[in-house]
């Protein structure tokens, strides 16, 4: 059989069936695999010894060494605390291996405190399926007390409730300490909200950010009034701020707040382009708090909601 050669490699990397292929990384490559007969926290972390939990492969990695951590299909793990797994090291990839429900399954449980507490910088997951099953969960990610975890990127994963009351209240919530979201990188991921005891919102500021992207997410809120599904950034703002080509859908019939993004800053940089949003309020339709500055194009969302029918451009062309 020939085998294919690209002696010029791939300039942008390749993916097979949307993973990324390692041909070549500047750190070390873990393993974890709780499906495996002998998975345990004492082994090297290797292919055929993986660790049994991702805190077991983390905890061989280097700070800033840009090591891999590789979670195989079927790998399952219960986040009860908010110290089962703490991402500490810097640079360190998290990848998960398998689609549909064979992705490495994370589900929260035991305590609405149970959470995934970022302290290091320039940490990433990719393909990790995230899974409420108790009662108004705070947050899935947290940036706790003054750490600064810059640049943290989710890429690829589906967050999903357990029903109405066994859901996720936030996905990333931030701290009072400058630049603790700068960068964050929230992209292709699927937000599947069922919550309706708590004000749901995927990202909480607790001060200003700088280039955050949030991009080809696709979310489905439950009603709550008044209430940004996507990002609360309070009287922050945020700067060289980019919202592009998120589908996201919250039923809610008032929208004074904004829908998706609320705020009271006025002094945002960078633009809001190609999103489709759809809510039910039948006299605004404002998915975005006014006045912050921003720069809009080619955005879609019912200036009068109503079942059935299409958004039009939303803040209205000029």
């Amino acid at each position: 059989m020939p085998i294919s050669n690209y002696p010029n490699g791939f300039a942008n990397g390749v993916a097979i069936r949307g993973m990324p292929i390692l041909s070549a990384y500047p750190g070390n490559v873990y393993w974890a695999d709780s499906a495996a007969f002998n998975a345990s926290n004492g082994n090297p972390g290797t292919f055929t010894q993986p660790c049994a939990t991702i805190a077991g492969a983390l905890a061989y990695c280097t700070a800033g060494n840009g090591d891999i951590i590789m979670v195989q299909a079927g790998h399952v793990e219960t986040i009860s605390t908010a110290t089962a797994l703490v991402l500490n090291k810097a640079s360190v990839a998290i990848i998960g291996l398998g689609t549909g429900s064979s992705r490495p399954t994370l589900t929260f449980s035991t305590a609405n405190t149970a959470n995934i507490p970022i302290t290091a910088a320039n940490v990433s997951l990719f393909n990790i399926l995230f899974v409420a099953n108790f009662l108004a969960i705070a947050s899935v990610f947290t940036a706790t007390t003054t750490s600064t975890p810059t640049d943290f990127a989710i890429q690829n994963c589906e967050f999903r409730d357990g029903s109405s009351v066994l859901n996720f209240v936030s996905i990333v919530t931030g701290n009072a300490t400058a630049t603790n979201l700068d960068g964050l990188y929230f992209a292709n991921n699927r937000i599947k909200s069922l919550g309706t005891t708590a004000a749901t919102t995927a990202i909480k500021l607790g001060v200003a950010a700088d280039r955050m992207t949030i991009t080809g997410n696709w979310g489905v809120w439950a009603i709550l009034n008044d209430t940004a599904a996507m990002l609360a950034a309070g009287a922050f703002n945020c700067t060289a701020f980019e919202f592009s080509y998120n589908n996201l859908s919250r039923p809610n019939t008032s929208t004074t707040t904004g829908n998706m993004i609320s705020t009271s800053g006025s002094a945002w940089t960078g633009q809001a382009v190609g999103n489709n949003i759809w809510n039910l309020d039948a006299t605004a339709g404002i998915w975005i708090s006014t006045g912050t500055g921003l720069g809009f194009n080619q955005n879609f969302s019912p200036i009068t909601g109503a079942a059935d029918k299409s958004g039009l451009i939303n803040p209205a062309a000029v």
